[in-house]
């Protein structure tokens, strides 16, 4: 695959992820709105507000005029403080307006997107935090198509309406989460050279993926069976999702949703380092 046709293919799954959740708003009744889901202080409503805020970012809209209360607990940094405003700025909106400024947002960065004369490897600004930085615009639309897949999924698990687990911004998604799992491995957990991590992963989505530290200590993603690994983690596509997400934490997942085999301590040390932040 060229760059460009990676271009169009992340264009093309971050369309189907933002129309899905379009079609999942349409039909929902007043009171869902309010339900909440695993994003900390985060409702649909908010959660819908966050996808249209950034996008609008992206399309060069002036961010809102608006003061947070100071009571809001789920506020740590500046980066989700920069996060929170415009999506506090829209909670007295009413479901109507949600879903009108969604769709509106969605033809305008449509439209955007198809008539964009930007390269894979042109650098644009990335609204990441008050710290907006710049990255190559073929990585901004990664890092799209994983941010509104991912709240689909908050989406769809706070409204108990499963789907697009296998997707294409789900097979995207997983594939930019796994380009982490080296450094969580060798660097961030130390695992020691030599050592072997492998995630067995079942469901819509499933892969099988090691993580060998070599000798000098960095680690190295491939696809190879290992006989007798240090540590084996056995769990499902959306619970792998969801602990990397920071959605849940290991020690709240139900019995048998996630089977570690080999060196406890190793995997405790895996997990606590396993969220990724983008």
């Amino acid at each position: 695959m060229t760059d460009n046709q990676a271009v169009q293919a992340y264009t093309d799954a971050w369309t189907h992820s933002v129309e899905s959740i379009a079609e999942l708003l349409a039909a929902l009744p007043a009171d869902s709105w309010n339900r909440p889901t695993e994003c900390p202080g985060w409702s649909v409503r908010d959660v819908v507000s966050h996808v249209i805020a950034v996008e609008s970012e992206l399309l060069g809209d002036p961010r809102p005029i608006h003061s947070l209360p100071s009571d809001l607990r789920h506020i740590k940094d500046e980066v989700s403080r920069y996060l929170e405003l415009p999506v506090d700025k829209r909670r007295c909106h009413t479901a109507p307006e949600m879903t009108s400024e969604l769709e509106y947002v969605i033809i305008r960065r449509s439209r955007a997107l198809r008539t964009a004369g930007t390269g894979p490897e042109d650098l644009v600004r990335f609204p990441a935090g008050p710290g907006a930085y710049e990255l190559p615009y073929q990585l901004l639309l990664q890092l799209r198509v994983l941010d509104v897949w991912v709240h689909e999924q908050d989406l769809r698990r706070a409204l108990l309406l499963p789907g697009n687990l296998d997707s294409p911004a789900a097979q995207i998604t997983r594939d930019l989460l796994l380009r982490g799992l080296p450094k969580i491995v060798a660097k961030q957990a130390g695992a020691p050279a030599g050592s072997v991590v492998v995630f067995d992963v079942t469901g819509p989505l499933e892969f099988l993926r090691r993580v060998r530290v070599d000798e000098n200590g960095r680690g190295e993603l491939d696809s190879q069976i290992s006989l007798g690994p240090d540590v084996q983690f056995t769990l499902d596509w959306e619970t792998w999702l969801r602990l990397a997400c920071g959605r849940v934490r290991p020690d709240a997942l139900p019995g048998g949703a996630l089977r570690i085999e080999g060196d406890q301590e190793l995997a405790q040390r895996v997990l606590a380092n396993f969220v990724q932040t983008f």
